[in-house]
């Protein structure tokens, strides 16, 4: 049995973004998605796809990295510049060894709340922003936790090591060993940029392991305001456009390939 979860990250990113993720799921084949709850016009996104796209999962993808965060500067003084914003990416890893876990994880917690208060539901699963929440075994450990609290799976990245997460790959085996939370078996990075071709992803699609796999893709719509901000732009245009080929569904049949979500592992 082949199951494919196609994720689109960066729910909430921007309305433009959020529209173009449910124009995925209506008229391509991304199956899920997960919500960026710091940005204040997600809640209003989030009601836009319990509407239109009922059927579209939906997830928390855990921000350390972008935006401000939910709780007051002054709780969270770890977490912020001088500004009171989260580090950008680079920072951010400059930052590591000063962060202070308990406040990550109270303001994951926060983000978590939000959705619930605005989806009536848990999420679906975790991840995060940047892959943040797998840049050190204590990290992962706080994301297993709330996993774990709120009863949902997880995006389990350890199946294609980067550069950014080998250290947590050492411990992730025992850690998932403890928590033992749902995850899908493989995870297909390969999806993006350079890499976010027709062909490439009718590839993935003929050569997908058993089990379950999750795919990462990141479509949208951009604007210039928004390509002025983000060096990942006219590439979600793209990644929009070869999700909704109608050739991409036709392989995934032949393939004798399940679309699933998170809810179904």
């Amino acid at each position: 049995m082949k199951r494919l979860i196609i994720n689109s990250d960066d729910y909430g990113r921007t309305l433009d973004i959020s529209r173009g993720i449910r124009e995925a799921h209506l008229n391509g084949v991304v199956t899920s998605t997960t919500c960026m709850m710091n940005i204040p016009t997600t809640a209003e996104d989030i009601r836009m796809a319990l509407q239109e796209t009922p059927s579209l999962g939906l997830g928390v993808h855990l921000v350390l990295t972008m935006g401000k965060p939910l709780l007051p500067r002054e709780t969270v003084p770890s977490l912020v510049d001088e500004n009171g914003n989260h580090f950008k990416y680079t920072p951010f890893i400059e930052n590591l060894p000063r962060l202070n876990i308990n406040e990550v994880k109270a303001e994951w917690r926060a983000q978590i709340e939000r959705f619930i208060q605005t989806a009536g539901r848990k999420p679906t699963h975790l991840d995060s922003h940047h892959h943040s929440s797998y840049f050190t075994p204590q990290l992962f450990r706080a994301m297993l936790e709330l996993a774990k609290e709120y009863g949902c799976a997880i995006r389990y990245p350890f199946t294609e090591i980067s550069r950014e997460i080998e250290e947590t790959s050492k411990h992730a085996p025992v850690l998932m060993q403890e928590f033992k939370l749902p995850h899908p078996d493989t995870f297909i990075v390969g999806f993006y940029d350079n890499g976010a071709t027709r062909q490439a992803l009718l590839d993935i699609l003929d050569n997908l392991q058993d089990g379950t796999s999750e795919l990462m893709c990141h479509p949208g719509h951009a604007d210039e305001a928004f390509a002025r901000e983000s060096v990942y732009n006219v590439q979600r245009e793209r990644e929009l456009k070869i999700l909704t080929d109608p050739a991409v569904r036709e392989v995934i049949a032949l393939n004798g390939i399940e679309l699933t979500t998170f809810a179904e592992l």
